[in-house]
């Protein structure tokens, strides 16, 4: 993954995202998936934006299948937001930027 955005998997779901002391973004994706593509930037610009807050990462759906279907995951991109290991936000579908930051400050942080 690029610069602050984390790369979640199911090995690491446990200690970086369950366990995590701070909020958490995790953006479901896949390689093949373009809407999952045009994301992307959004995602690593929140990523650096709010770097140090909240930790911004992406999982592939593809080569992580234990952890999507445990979340129900069935439509990607799927940016699930967690806090204190819960999950508190989902948004389903490409969606602007404000969107996501809106969901941001509902758990608090901000820039």
């Amino acid at each position: 993954m690029a610069g602050n955005v984390m790369e979640f998997t199911d090995a690491n779901w446990k200690s970086e995202v369950l366990e995590s002391d701070t909020p958490v973004i995790v953006d479901f994706w896949a390689p093949w998936c373009g809407p999952c593509r045009m994301l992307a930037p959004t995602i690593t610009k929140l990523a650096d934006e709010f770097a140090g807050k909240v930790k911004i990462g992406k999982m592939d759906t593809d080569q992580n299948v234990n952890t999507p279907p445990s979340l129900r995951i069935s439509g990607i991109p799927a940016v699930v937001f967690f806090h204190g290991g819960k999950e508190v936000d989902r948004i389903v579908g490409l969606q602007p930027e404000a969107k996501y930051k809106a969901a941001l400050e509902r758990l608090g942080v901000t820039v």
